[in-house]
This record gives C-alpha cells, sequence and structure tokens, in this order.
C-alpha cells in the first residue's frame, strides 16, 4: 500500500479524502487554511504544516484545488510538493485547470523526478461524498494503471483520455455542457414564468420530459424552494467557462452558447452570487429579465 499525501480539503477535496480514509488508507494531509483539514485527524489523517511535509514520504500525492495558479503555488513554491519528491512519486492533480497549465505542470514535476498524472473529476459534492465521481484522466497508460486502485475509491469510472492535457480538456468540455444546461433551465422557467405558468408545474412537465437530465432532477428542489447550497459554486462554473473560452480562442473556434453562458455566469459572480450554487444563475436572469 502507498504512502499517500493529500493536499486539499475544501468542498471536494475533504469528502474524496475521507474516503481513501474509509477504504483504509493512511494519509498526510496538507490544506492552506489548516482548520479545514481538521475534520480529518480524528478520522486517523496526519495533518501536516506544509505540502512538502505532506508529500515528504509519499509515493502518491493528490492534488483538488480551486486554481492553476494555486496548484503552481502548492507545486514549486518554497514549502512546496516538489520540494522534497520522492524519485518516481505520482502526482495526481485532480483541479480543474486549462490543458497547457496540466502540460507545464507535467514538465516541473519530471524535471523534480516525479510522474504527473492529469484526473480532474465530473462530479459535485454529492457524488464526492457518495464515492461517485467520475475521473477523466490523462498521462501515461501506466501510471494511470497505477492510480486506478485509488480511482476505485473515488469514483465509479475512470475514463483515460490519453496524454497529460487530455483529462484537463475533457473536464472543460463537460463543465461548458453543465453550464450551458443549468442556464437553459433558468431561461425556461423565466420564459414560462414570465407567461403566467405556474413555477412548479413547469417543473414537473421538464422531468416528465425527454430534456430531463441528472443535473436537473439534482437541482430541482432547489428551483421550487429558491434556496441554492453550493455543490458547484457560480464563482467556479464562471472561471471554467473562462478557461473554455480561452480554450476555443486558440483553437480558433466560436462558441455562441459558451460565450453567453461565460457572460450569465461571470455577471453572476461579479454581482456577489459567486458561493451560491450554479442553479443560481436562474437568479441573475431573472434580475436583468427586461435588458437586451
Amino acid at each position: 500500500m502507498k504512502n499517500i499525501a493529500w493536499i486539499g480539503t475544501g468542498h471536494m477535496g475533504l469528502p474524496m479524502a475521507r474516503n481513501l480514509l474509509k477504504a483504509g488508507h493512511s494519509l498526510h494531509v496538507y490544506n492552506r487554511t489548516a482548520e479545514k483539514a481538521e475534520p480529518l485527524r480524528v478520522e486517523g489523517a496526519v495533518i501536516c504544516r506544509t505540502a512538502t511535509e505532506a508529500a515528504a514520504e509519499a509515493d502518491l500525492i493528490f492534488l483538488m484545488l480551486t486554481k492553476g495558479e494555486t496548484v503552481r503555488e502548492v507545486l514549486s513554491g518554497e514549502e512546496g510538493v516538489l520540494a522534497k519528491l520522492r524519485p518516481k512519486a505520482l502526482v495526481v492533480n485532480m483541479s480543474t485547470i486549462g490543458p497547457e497549465e496540466a502540460k507545464e505542470f507535467a514538465r516541473i514535476t519530471g524535471e523534480a523526478g516525479g510522474i504527473y498524472v492529469d484526473a480532474p473529476v465530473s462530479g459535485s459534492v454529492g457524488p464526492a461524498v457518495q464515492a461517485q465521481l467520475v475521473i477523466l484522466a490523462g498521462g501515461d497508460s501506466e501510471a494511470v494503471e497505477a492510480c486506478r486502485p485509488y480511482f476505485d475509491k473515488l469514483g465509479k469510472a475512470t475514463i483515460h483520455f490519453g496524454d497529460v492535457g487530455a483529462g484537463s480538456s475533457a473536464k472543460l468540455a463537460i463543465n461548458l455542457l453543465l453550464g450551458v444546461v443549468a442556464q437553459g433551465v433558468g431561461e425556461t422557467l423565466l420564459f414560462a414564468e414570465t407567461a403566467g405558468l405556474d413555477r412548479e408545474l413547469v417543473l414537473r412537465m421538464i422531468s416528465e420530459s425527454a430534456v430531463s437530465t441528472k443535473l436537473f432532477e439534482g437541482k430541482k428542489e432547489m428551483f421550487v424552494k429558491e434556496e441554492y447550497p453550493s455543490a458547484f459554486m457560480i464563482s467556479l462554473v464562471a472561471k471554467d467557462l473562462g478557461l473554455v473560452a480561452d480554450e476555443a480562442h486558440s483553437y480558433g473556434i466560436r462558441l455562441p452558447l459558451a460565450e453567453a453562458a461565460k457572460e450569465t455566469y461571470a455577471a453572476a459572480d461579479q454581482s456577489g452570487k459567486g458561493a451560491l450554487d450554479m442553479a443560481a444563475v436562474w437568479l441573475q436572469l431573472k434580475e436583468h429579465k427586461g435588458e437586451n
């Protein structure tokens, strides 16, 4: 059994690390805000003062952080993961970042003697708690296979898309669809209510129709109660759609729905809704329904 380090115990990282503990693995854990890692101490994890300390004896190091610049700092900072990395250690980045960032992190990890695996996940807090995530992997086949027993404790499936960066591209692709679908539901509700239709009947109609989705069913009660406890924060959707826009520009393609969704989520984030669940994009649409 490998020595494991876990870096990042936010909304997603905490339940994911907990699932490895439940499976019998010992973890050395680091989080920049130390108190967020404390719940794992009573469950048997060793809480470390720095990322270097957490990773120093680890064969397998998981990162679950919010954005690329945070990953860069945790990897290559003065007290970062790479400072005392063991030879051939696997650095598994499950954060959502751009594919070019993933390739850069693979390069600096390799220079430090490690092996980088690109492994963001599809799924929000509920699937993370239930170990029902889908791991979207990029990297060397042998390295991905070495990680698979641990991925199996975190999710229901692992899809290996290719080299480093491919996992991040896949994550941006699925989050593009999530953002567009959630905005589509919001626009549908805005249109229907403005036409005088009862919201709960409209929600029932969507549930009974061919366009119902797991995403919609998971968010339906939020629309009924108009309460938006965060499973996937608006601020993170806005960040991810910004990454999609950057990639689309580099590819020379135009994505009209993605562009519109990016603007809506960014506006919702800037207007103070960033910590709400992505379903609250409907609030942004309602507040600005009279604007062209």
